[in-house]
């Protein structure tokens, strides 16, 4: 269980929307074009994957900095800190959107995401 009651396991797609003006143009127009989605679409799942490889999801834990901050407030860093262009995080979130099909297509785990051989 985590302490902060904004953490959660994974980036929250409830975040989002905090998002949109920390960046230029390129930025607010992707996560507005996420925002316009279900919850179920391929870019708004992308997006949270993107967001999750980001914020380094995978390695918090209820007693990490990062958690006791919450998600609203990791993510919002992670973003107004990337040293990245607009351009850089589009390119992520293609990727991102990318891995998403693949998987949805074949089941096809991407590399990055694939558990050690010796955890599976």
């Amino acid at each position: 269980m985590m302490y902060q009651s904004d953490a959660e396991i994974m980036y929250p797609n409830r975040v989002t929307p905090t998002l949109r003006t920390l960046r230029g143009k390129i930025w607010q127009q992707l996560v507005e074009n996420v925002l316009s989605q279900p919850e179920s679409h391929a870019a708004t799942l992308a997006f949270t994957l993107m967001m999750i490889r980001l914020d380094g999801c995978l390695t918090c834990h209820a007693d990490s900095y990062r958690a006791m901050r919450g998600c609203a407030s990791c993510a919002q860093h992670t973003i107004k800190r990337y040293k990245g262009t607009d351009e850089q995080l589009l390119i992520a979130f293609q990727q991102a959107q990318s891995d998403i099909l693949r998987w949805h297509q074949t089941g096809e785990v991407p590399l990055s995401e694939q558990l050690p051989q010796e955890v599976q």
